[in-house]
């Protein structure tokens, strides 16, 4: 059955901002379609929520905001509106309770996202939204209708107010594919390039480190880059480095590498032991120890953590043997690895750049295109992993559908 235009809004993407801002719509007493190019809705979320759906963060609001960076006056109205709170709160009613991990971060108690999507989407068929699956938006016609691309053919839709929440690039197999930046731009919508945003870099292994360590983990290390450190994890790849620790320097080490071509990332193996505590135990005599495993007793490294300081020492033309227990401390929570790269964005964990926010107006209205709104990680934004790229994606989808009703009653006021 075709909507009728009369009070019918389209909203193109079936992620987690379109999702939300489908809910208020409905709320508000709008006809609601949610169109996606895939079979099935939530695919991003679903794959988010593999590891544990981590929904959002309970830190102080004061220092969640700084998250986001230059765009935090942009997104702070949104997240005030629904904080992570109120986020907690909607899943709880939809019998999703959730918890606070020991770092902070937020879950919802089934740790999973599927049985909150489940649940998410029943109760959106109860407030009568629906969800036009296979439709791949294309633009529009002569006539200003929506068109997509389905398994029949062309479909032209007419909407009232349509609401794009298309995501940006990375997983494109999960339908984010960045496509249509060409489209807006066509329309005359500046667009800052989309980037890979919490993901990985390129390193130039040695064939013995990348043989032996694919895969290692580095537990309990702190990660530095310039005035920047973090605390956490990493995981050495292939080609390079990832992990949470890194996703939080992404942004910096980027734009290092985009105007200089490389970044110095620096990891501290064993940054709870002070320097003179360590080369203490590195004064200790060795005997007839291996370094291998005088390293590994001596200041309880891993194994994968003394093969980056033999491949820093190797890099630098040196002889790790060869060092002082000085050196030698100052090296270990100081190992410098060079990065020559950035991670492919379909790799990526989320994106940055999108729909500059010069170009919405305070409800989230693409100026340019009177009664389009724009949501989640489409517009120009980034954020560490934690729960902030989620709260983020969640609380510009419901600006938008709260923009598109005020807009809808100020045309139905003006007889329009």
């Amino acid at each position: 059955m075709t909507p009728s235009p009369t009070n019918h809004v389209a909203v193109i993407g079936a992620g987690p901002a379109g999702l939300m801002a489908a809910e208020v719509l409905a709320q508000g007493g709008a006809t609601v379609t949610v169109y996606d190019a895939m079979p099935s809705a939530g695919r991003k979320l679903l794959m988010a929520g593999r590891g544990g759906l981590n929904l959002t963060h309970s830190e102080a609001m004061p220092e969640f905001l700084k998250r986001y960076g230059e765009a935090m006056p942009h997104i702070a109205p949104a997240i005030d509106a629904f904080p992570p709170a109120a986020l907690r709160a909607w899943s709880e009613a939809l019998g999703q309770p959730s918890f606070v991990g020991s770092s902070g971060r937020v879950f919802p108690n089934a740790f999973k996202a599927s049985p909150l999507l489940r649940a998410w989407l029943r109760r959106l068929d109860s407030m009568s939204v629906q969800l036009a699956l296979r439709h791949r938006w294309i633009g529009w016609d002569a006539d200003g209708r929506l068109l997509f691309q389905t398994p029949g053919g062309q479909r032209a839709v007419d909407a009232r107010a349509t609401v794009v929440a298309l995501g940006g690039a990375s997983w494109p197999r999960l339908g984010s594919d960045g496509a249509w930046v060409e489209m807006l731009a066509g329309k005359g919508v500046t667009i800052s390039p989309l980037r890979p945003a919490n993901s990985g870099f390129t390193v130039a292994w040695s064939d013995i480190f990348r043989d032996r360590f694919e895969g290692q983990p580095l537990k309990s290390v702190a990660l530095s880059f310039g005035a920047h450190t973090v605390r956490g994890e990493a995981v050495i790849t292939r080609s390079g480095i990832e992990g949470g620790a890194i996703y939080a320097l992404a942004a910096g080490l980027r734009e290092a590498i985009a105007s200089s071509g490389q970044a110095t990332l620096r990891i501290a193996l064993r940054p709870d032991l002070g320097e003179d505590d360590l080369m203490a135990r590195l004064s200790a005599p060795k005997g007839k120890q291996s370094l291998s495993n005088f390293l590994r007793k001596a200041a309880q490294l891993s194994p994968a953590g003394i093969g980056l300081l033999q491949e820093a020492a190797i890099a630098s033309g040196v002889s790790l043997s060869s060092l002082s227990p000085a050196s030698l401390a100052g090296l270990i929570n100081a190992v410098p690895i060079e990065l020559n790269g950035v991670a492919p964005i379909a790799r990526a964990i989320s994106t940055a750049g999108g729909i500059a926010f010069s170009e919405l107006d305070a409800d989230f209205m693409i100026r340019p295109l009177p009664g389009v709104f724009a949501a989640g990680e489409m517009l120009d934004w980034e954020a560490p992993t934690g729960g902030y790229l989620l709260q983020a994606s969640f609380a510009t989808g419901a600006a938008a559908g709260r923009g598109v009703l005020k807009w809808l009653e100020r045309r139905i006021a003006s007889g329009e």
